[in-house]
């Protein structure tokens, strides 16, 4: 479609902006509870969570940090992450969020790729930050803790940070600036770095406020992982939009999910298929105080098991927030990914580019406006952002669909070679590139295989240059190294030849048939 223009809905508003708006307006009300596993739990009212972010933003500046540098927050669900968050907001910086599960070749790329300066992080992911190798300038670290290279690192204590909140710099509003980074995954051999602006974040709590009902009477139970969009746009500032009450955790936890959310009368929570599959294995709650949890696909078994209504939505975190949902107060075709967001364009292809009829299945692209309802741009990647769009400015999301006579849209396939790995996505091709770099590989492909808990895991097919004595474990000690733990192979499997098409082109639809078959 086209780019965020001079007038739009959030012009002259930005991320601080939201944030002492709601305080000036409900400054005594509860906006964020901490339930750490320990028990000491702690909150924090609108105007008391406003005033840590204008502390953390002085302290910031404090250590140097000025508009335009790039801050990257490495940790995991705690209240320091928000507060930084926001404090980097306030200071016009770039804030990276990053997988708390990266390996320490991961985190150099995006350290490096990013250009930060800075990191915020915990002791327990210390050693793999300064393994990275990245030029930083100083590293933050909550509960203390000494890097395995501490010469070559300015470290500091996380308490630096929070300065004297009068000391916050103040900043004209700028909501096409670029606020926040997430680095997702794609088709290519490295993540991208999905960049933020502050009206894309105000439009992803506005949007998934309005799709989801939610009022100020609304708690919200957050415990999928803030570095990602559900948790940070879908719940986070859909809650600070409209003006409920986050309940914050460290992690999802089955056995303690039923007793935080009754103490604390939570309303609604986002969940994936892990987490619903973990929590079926509990005894049932005596009591909540629920009215809907959100998926990625609709169906009954929460009103079966709880008495709690499911509703699905679809997005991504170029989209900002959700292009398909359904209304958890209606009734919706189980399976269905919900019916198109009046907000976008919804456009479901053939190969030939041609809208498909109901009951046909097509590529899903959708229209939008860069910078507010879908993403600005990829990180220092303008082929990457160019490619992303077809020549209407459509988004092309490499999802396959299928729309229905009455509404409903269902979830086909992924076009592009992506695997879902417990609420992750991973490139087939980032899993490939590694395991090329091992001595002995002449070829690998890398499918998914179905599995009841991560709804499917990756399966590496190798081909070996010699007789492939050792091999296995050398491809298994390179994926430690450079991979997350939820992107290594579950399984290395040696063939002879890898089965082949026209032009020699995999077919991994085969091997996706192995991997099922042969458990």
């Amino acid at each position: 479609m086209s780019e965020a223009g001079k007038f739009h809905e959030f012009t002259g508003r930005d991320i601080p902006w939201l944030v002492d708006w709601q305080a000036a307006q409900r400054g005594d009300k509860i906006f964020l509870v901490w339930e750490p596993v320990d028990g000491t739990t702690e909150s924090w009212t609108y105007a008391a969570f406003a005033e840590e972010s204008r502390a953390y933003a002085a302290g910031l500046v404090a250590q140097g940090v000025t508009a335009g540098d790039t801050v990257v927050l490495h940790m995991g669900n705690r209240p320091e992450f928000l507060f930084a968050w926001h404090a980097c907001a306030r200071l016009g910086a770039l804030v990276v969020t990053t997988n708390t599960g990266s390996s320490a070749d991961e985190l150099g790329y995006f350290l490096t790729h990013s250009r930060a300066s800075v990191v915020l992080t915990e002791q327990r992911f210390l050693s793999a930050i300064t393994e990275a190798g990245a030029a930083l300038r100083w590293i933050a670290c909550i509960d203390g803790g000494e890097p395995a290279t501490a010469s070559a690192y300015r470290l500091l204590p996380f308490a630096a940070l929070r300065g004297d909140p009068a000391g916050c710099p103040r900043r004209a509003p700028d909501p096409l600036r670029p606020g926040s980074v997430q680095y997702t995954s794609g088709t290519t051999s490295r993540p991208k770095g999905v960049v933020w602006t502050h009206a894309n974040a105000l439009w992803s709590g506005r949007t998934t406020a309005a799709h989801l009902h939610l009022t100020a009477e609304d708690v919200t139970l957050i415990h999928l992982p803030l570095f990602h969009t559900n948790a940070l746009g879908y719940s986070h500032m859909s809650t600070l939009w409209s003006g409920g009450t986050i309940v914050l955790t460290p992690g999802f936890s089955a056995s303690r999910f039923w007793d935080v959310a009754a103490r604390n009368r939570c309303t609604w929570a986002s969940q994936i298929g892990f987490t619903l599959t973990a929590l079926l294995a509990q005894p049932r709650p005596a009591a909540h105080h629920f009215r809907f949890f959100a998926s990625g696909s609709g169906g009954t078994i929460c009103q079966d098991n709880w008495g709690i209504a499911q509703i699905s939505w679809y997005g991504s975190t170029e989209t900002i927030s959700q292009n398909c949902h359904s209304d958890w107060r209606l009734p919706e075709a189980p399976g269905s990914m919900g019916r198109a967001a009046h907000e976008y364009e919804i456009s479901i292809r053939d190969d030939a580019g041609r809208e498909v009829g109901f009951g046909e299945c097509g590529h899903l692209y959708i229209g939008g406006v860069r910078g507010l309802s879908l993403f600005a741009s990829y990180l220092h990647d303008e082929a990457a952002t160019a490619a992303a769009f077809d020549v209407r400015g459509f988004y092309d999301t490499g999802d396959e669909v299928t729309p229905r006579a009455d509404g409903e849209i269902f979830y086909a396939s992924r076009a592009k070679d992506m695997l879902r790995v417990g609420g992750e996505n991973v490139a087939a091709l980032e899993i490939e590139t590694v395991i090329m770099g091992v001595a002995g590989v002449r070829e690998v492909a890398v499918v998914g295989k179905p599995h009841p808990l991560y709804q499917e895991v990756p399966v590496a097919f190798v081909v070996a240059k010699a007789d492939g004595d050792g091999l296995v474990a050398a491809i298994k000690a390179q994926c430690t190294e450079k991979l997350a733990k939820f992107k290594r192979p579950w399984e290395v499997r040696l063939l002879d030849e890898l089965p082949k098409g026209l032009l020699s082109k995999v077919l991994k639809k085969e091997l996706r048939a192995m991997a099922a078959a042969e458990d």
